[in-house]
This record gives structure tokens, sequence and C-alpha cells, in this order.
């Protein structure tokens, strides 16, 4: 019996070690991007609640941004005032687009996002692919401004989980959301460079602002965007991770099969 407990004690041991201490380190990179390592990964509600999780980066002055968006086909979200509510309201309701429709604030570094673009489905703004950003850093590893966003799709409007509000719930794979955002931008020339740095870390079970679950590889896809709008005619970019990166993606991506089904 002694043997069993001390054996029992001694396996749970290691595998604390491992999870908590060994993985975390190995799976923490930001080779490419070194400005962002020790920053949050996550957002925050108004109340303070863990919100969206950051899983975009991208490269580019503000105009660069706004000129890639609109060739990617997304469209600036409006601010949230009394007519823009009313007005997303209505587009729910009775069915009509509503492009622009605003979305709701989140908090990174206490501020609210910068920018937040969206992309319609459907007819209303009831389903949508949206994202917001924040401007993290003046001069990054390109000399250039670094943003950080949350992309995710919005599945339907509902009530909050955990405030009762009135809001969108969230798709929980909001790695493919992060990947229709990487293509649209591709597709649309508006993209040289493409790598990964560490966010959130891998996530089974997350929960946003709203409560909605959520499940990701823990990964943020970094965007070097095009210079004044100069489309890029040219095969896209793409570097690789650190050897420990890559193996982990690949077990996550036999876990996210698992969980797509």
């Amino acid at each position: 019996m002694r043997q069993t407990v001390l054996l029992s004690l001694m396996l749970l041991s290691l595998y604390g070690l491992i999870a908590y201490m060994l993985l975390p380190i190995l799976w923490t990179h930001y080779e490419h991007q070194k400005g962002l390592a020790g920053l949050p990964m996550v957002t925050r509600t108004a109340q303070g609640i863990p919100g969206d999780p950051i899983n975009v980066g991208l490269i580019g002055s503000r105009d660069d941004i706004a000129c890639a968006m609109k060739e990617a086909g997304w469209s600036p979200a409006a601010p949230i005032s009394v007519r823009s509510s009313i007005g997303i309201a209505g587009s729910v309701i009775f069915r009509r687009p509503y492009r622009d429709a605003p979305v709701s604030n989140l908090y990174y570094l206490g501020r609210r996002e910068d920018l937040a673009f969206e992309k319609q489905v459907g007819r209303s703004a009831d389903q949508r692919h949206h994202v917001r950003f924040w401007r993290v850093l003046e001069r990054g590893a390109e000399d250039r401004p670094v943003w950080l966003g949350d992309a995710a799709f919005d599945r339907g409007v509902g009530v909050s989980r955990y405030t009762g509000a009135v809001t969108h719930h969230i798709a929980p794979d909001i790695d493919a959301e992060r990947a229709t955002l990487a293509a649209d931008l591709e597709t649309a020339g508006m993209v040289t460079t493409k790598y990964q740095v560490t966010g959130v870390g891998p996530t089974l079970a997350g929960r946003n602002g709203g409560g909605d679950p959520y499940y990701t590889d823990g990964e943020v896809w970094v965007l070097r965007l095009v210079a004044d709008c100069q489309k890029n005619a040219t095969p896209v970019v793409d570097i690789a991770s650190p050897l420990a990166i890559q193996l982990k993606d690949q077990i996550w991506q036999a876990i996210a099969q698992t969980l797509r089904k």
C-alpha cells in the first residue's frame, strides 16, 4: 500500500512538473517579435471578466490596416451609440443587412479597442466574422507598429451567461476564425510574411466574457501587411515556429478535429 501511494505521488508530481512547468516553457516563444513577451493574451470586459483571447496580430500602420481590411472584404464597425444599437436590433429582427454594425467593447492593457472590423454572413448582423485590434508596440521587430486582435465568429444573438445583457455568442473554434481572417488578407494580396508567437496557450475549455466556450491551440498568427496598400504578387513567406511548437500544433490538430466533430 505504501509503495502504491508513493508511486502515485511520484506520478502526480511528474505530471505537475511536465504540465505546469516544462511544457509551458517549451511552448512559449517570441523569437520573431520579442516586444510581445510578457504581455497578457486575454481581453477583459468592462466588468473585468476575462473576454476573448488574443489570436491574431498585424504589422503596419493604421492606414495599412484600414486598406488591407477593406481589400479583404471587411468593414469598419460603427461606434456604439443609440442609433447604431437600434440599427443592429432592427437588422437582426427584420433580417436586414447592416455591414458596419457595432461590436461590443472589450478592453486590453486598460483600454478599449482601437479598431474593429466585421464581415457579415447571411442577410443580417445576427451572424458575422469580427475582430478588434489594439496597438501594443509603436515599433516592433520590423520597425513598424504592432497590433494584437481577437478574431471570433458571432453565431447568433443571445444573452450573456454572466451579466444577462443582450450580446452575440461566439462559435467555439476561434482558430478557424483566425484562419478565415488570415486567408482573406492573403487572398487580397495584403500580406507579405506570417509567423506565430505564443498567445493564451493550448485551451480546451475556455470561456469568454459572455460565458461562451472556446478552444484554441493558443498561438497568435502575426501577419506582416504590405505598406501603402501596394499588393503583394509573390507567395507569402511563412516563417516556421520552433520544433517544439510544430509538434505541439500537430498534436493539437488531432485534438481539434475530434472537437469539431
